[in-house]
């Protein structure tokens, strides 16, 4: 039998015993009321009018009334003779009644009306007596009809209750269990049900599946094991440390380049938690160090004696996340370390900062003799140039002051690189340094005639800073302002507080900087393509060094079209 017919049937059968159960109580009910309404209404009905006519027998000689009232309840009772004997007795009193009209003194006549009022009297006890024997008999069989009939129902709805509901959760529960043994990966799991044609189906549909993946798992097996044994050769070969954690933070595989650089054993590794083993070793303090809040390559270079000289390496973090079968959210399982080996570079750069800083220092006494020549050549004692001489003058002059300020701009990015950059950091008058910036951009403020208005909030007095790289921090600022600004524009200069900083910006009405290049505007050697204003590429990027390097921050707005605006702040003085 289906799942299907079990189902109907016993719902049908449950139904068809809820109404074999109505109408059997429904047809005994009925049958007791038949009987009480027999009795109520003949045989109580008699009773009651031969009382009456029985209460004014004695009246019917001296009280018209009592004749009238006796008259009315022979005529009912003769309308209600429902008994063997009760006409013939009914009869008697209405013949003896009119013989006592004819003869109201005869006492005979009135002993035999209430002789033949006690004969009807009698038939009817008899009769109620006879009817409530039946009427018991009903109510017995009622009752144990009834009863066997609710009995019946409930052993059969017990029965269904009991085996309708296992017949098919059980082998439900039991496929629910086996599908987790799957899912467990636990592919010899079989599934067996007896009886069930559906559920014998779906069992055999299982089984063949779980079969199959048996089948897929174990011709898998070698693969995922090759596999596996190319990615522990490839990890064991590569050149920079690897190591590898769980979710639980356990080591689980590093490599040689690793165990070199901790001074540590592969099995003195692998299987103990990171977080344990940074105790005691300095390069996985390091390592470890905020690993679980930050992924990809961090800004800070480890320094690690190792190869027998000092290497710099790169710390990348790659958390690895699965999203598991039949779920949406990612799981994470476990974290990739890698020490990316960048000591070479890191060589070459020490040796580019080195040379740079070298050639600069270098060009600065060719210039300064360059310069003097130029001022003796202004120098009208020495002679009159012609037009022509004094253009040329100018020209060498204007390309020896941009000389000048590479130099210059190469040997502070060198200090930088280098470390070499020293701060001294004080409470600083805020004006000086803005009176500053502006004086040393006077020239092409009042050869373009823009206007430079300055907003200096009042509570702002002092600031902490190195005021000798923070006015050359403005300056560069407002030269650049002036730079991409139109001519007759203005420039604004704004000195205020927020919490508890002390914040410089710098805003023009130029033509902007296109949002793609915002996050760029701070590289070293960067310039906006397509730019025609002349430039190193080098003042955003020292300003910037030297703004972090006294615990400030410096940020870029700026609306292609309308303007852009350089801030930066400072700890209040």
């Amino acid at each position: 039998m289906n799942i299907k017919t079990k189902i109907t049937f016993g719902v049908g059968m449950l139904f068809f015993l809820i109404v074999l159960l109505a109408t059997v109580s429904g047809w005994y009910v009925n049958q007791l009321k038949k009987d009480t309404n027999n009795i109520l209404v003949a045989n109580y009905n008699t009773l009651l009018y031969a009382n009456n006519m029985l209460t004014v027998l004695d009246e019917l000689d001296t009280d018209p009334v009592a004749v009238k009232l006796f008259k009315e309840n022979l005529d009912k009772q003769s309308r209600n003779m429902t008994e063997v004997g009760e006409r013939d007795a009914t009869q008697l009193i209405l013949e003896h009644l009119q013989a006592l009209e004819r003869k109201p003194d005869d006492p005979v006549l009135i002993a035999a009306i209430r002789t033949d009022i006690t004969e009807l009297m009698r038939l009817n006890m008899e009769a109620i007596e006879r009817k409530s024997d039946i009427a018991g008999n009903t109510a017995h069989r009622a009752i144990v009809i009834i009863s066997i009939t609710g009995a019946l129902c409930f052993l059969i709805a017990f029965v269904l209750l009991v085996n309708l509901p296992s017949s098919i959760a059980n082998p439900i529960t039991e496929l629910s269990d086996s599908i987790k043994q799957i899912a467990n990966q636990n592919y010899k799991k079989r599934v067996f049900f007896s009886g069930h044609r559906e559920f014998g189906e779906l069992a055999d549909s299982f089984n063949t599946m779980a079969e199959k993946l048996e089948e897929y798992a174990d011709s898998k097996l070698d693969k995922l094991l090759k596999s596996k044994k190319r990615i522990d050769t490839l990890i064991e070969r590569m050149h920079d440390p690897v190591i590898g954690t769980d979710e639980g933070e356990i080591i689980l595989f590093a490599n040689e380049q690793a165990c070199k650089v901790t001074g540590m054993k592969n099995e003195e590794l692998v299987g103990r938690s990171i977080r344990d083993l940074a105790v005691q070793n300095d390069l996985l303090r390091d390592v470890y160090r905020d690993q679980g809040q930050r992924t990809g390559y961090e800004g800070k270079t480890l320094q690690i004696y190792a190869d027998g000289k000092e290497s710099y390496f790169e710390k990348e973090l790659v958390n690895i996340t699965i999203v598991p079968t039949g779920e949406s959210e990612e799981q994470f399982i476990g974290r990739v370390i890698l020490l990316k080996n960048v000591t070479a570079f890191k060589e070459m750069d020490l040796a580019k900062t080195n040379f740079i800083g070298t050639v600069s220092h270098e060009f600065k006494t060719p210039i300064a003799s360059i310069k003097l020549g130029i001022q003796l050549l202004e120098n009208k004692q020495v002679g009159e140039l012609n037009e022509e001489q004094a253009g040329l003058v100018t020209g060498i002059k204007d390309d020896l002051q941009r000389l000048l300020d590479i130099t210059g701009e190469l040997l502070n990015m060198a200090q930088v690189e280098s470390g070499a950059i020293q701060m001294t950091i004080t409470a600083t008058e805020v004006q000086p340094i803005v009176d500053y910036a502006i004086e040393a951009n006077r020239a092409a403020i009042e050869q373009r005639h823009i206007q430079v208005l300055v907003d200096i909030d009042e509570p702002v007095r002092k600031v902490q800073a190195d005021s000798e790289k923070t006015a050359w921090v403005l300056t560069n600022l407002l030269s650049n302002a002036l730079r991409y600004s139109h001519d007759e524009s203005m420039v604004y200069i704004q000195v205020y507080v927020k919490e508890d900083k002390v914040w410089f910006s710098v805003r023009d009405t130029g033509q902007g900087i296109l949002p793609e290049y915002m996050d760029k505007i701070f590289h070293r050697y960067f310039r906006v393509p397509g730019s025609k204003k002349e430039g190193t590429g080098l003042g955003l990027s020292i300003s910037k060094e030297f703004i972090e390097a006294q615990g400030g921050l410096i940020t870029v707005e700026s609306e292609y079209g309308v303007g852009s605006v350089f801030s930066f702040c400072l700890k209040i003085g």
